[in-house]
């Protein structure tokens, strides 16, 4: 077992993993072969990019800070290693199919995954992620939905494929972690074309606050709404969060064939 240290800067939200084996592990529950691109976000001290190097993957490792980018440059001089010093939130994520394994900064995650997943005509295929676990439980849950992970779901399977504990990572968080997987669907719920009015359609809901007779006015009518309801197997009177991913794709459906009618 290989234990890291905490570096001399220390990002805030930031907890790295103290051991190679476990990582190894992470990488192998990944399923990541030789030969595939993989993004690892917030590369840190490089111990997960070292798991990702010894499966055969082609990494490019992402890191904000410039103390940590140039020790992962000395680290992986020799090995099929890309270092990008950048702010995951602003990078352009590659249009090529590649996988992504990480651990995210906890204060951060959000606006990172936000940026990953935001638009699926990316490459990505799928993510291994570790959260803190209140966040994986919150978008992998059906319920309640939130305007994110209805959105995520359109085109990817959400699920928590593992729980770590506060004491894998130094320095500790005062919170238990969680591997979070989003894995593409074969056939998505929503074209990929129309993620952007997709998108749209489901913020003028979910801030709405208000029954889906309301939120949806002016898209779909209550009439409409009533009948539609127990065709897709939910109450005319639900709460935007009350509907799964696959309800809001088929109303987001009807909506759009309505409108071209």
């Amino acid at each position: 077992m290989a234990v890291r240290q905490r570096p001399e800067r220390d990002a805030r939200g930031r907890h790295f993993l103290r051991s190679s084996q476990l990582a190894a592990e992470l990488v192998r529950d990944a399923g990541v072969q030789p030969g595939d691109a993989v993004v690892d976000i917030g590369a840190g001290t490089g111990v997960l990019t070292r798991a990702l190097v010894d499966a055969g993957a082609t990494v490019t490792a992402l890191e904000l800070d410039p103390v940590l980018a140039g020790g992962l440059r000395r680290r992986f001089a020799d090995r099929e290693v890309r270092v990008v010093e950048a702010n995951a939130c602003r990078w352009s994520w590659p249009r090529e199919h590649f996988k992504a394994v990480a651990n995210l900064p906890f204060s951060g995650s959000g606006a990172i995954l936000e940026s990953l997943l935001r638009d699926p005509s990316r490459g990505l295929l799928q993510a291994d992620v570790i959260v803190q676990w209140e966040l994986a439980e919150k978008q992998s849950s059906v319920w309640p939905a939130t305007l994110r992970s209805v959105y995520w779901r359109a085109w990817f399977e959400l699920a928590i494929v593992a729980r770590l504990s506060r004491r894998a990572f130094t320095p500790a968080p005062s919170v238990d972690a969680a591997v979070l997987r989003f894995r593409r669907h074969a056939r998505p719920l929503v074209p990929i074309g129309a993620h952007a009015a997709y998108r749209r359609f489901l913020a003028s809901a979910f801030h709405s606050r208000v029954p889906l007779t309301r939120a949806l006015r002016g898209r779909v009518t209550p009439r409409e709404l009533r009948r539609l309801a127990p065709i897709i197997g939910f109450d005319a009177s639900s709460y935007p969060r009350d509907l799964d991913a696959r309800q809001w794709a088929s109303v987001f459906t009807f909506a759009q064939a309505r409108r071209r009618t």
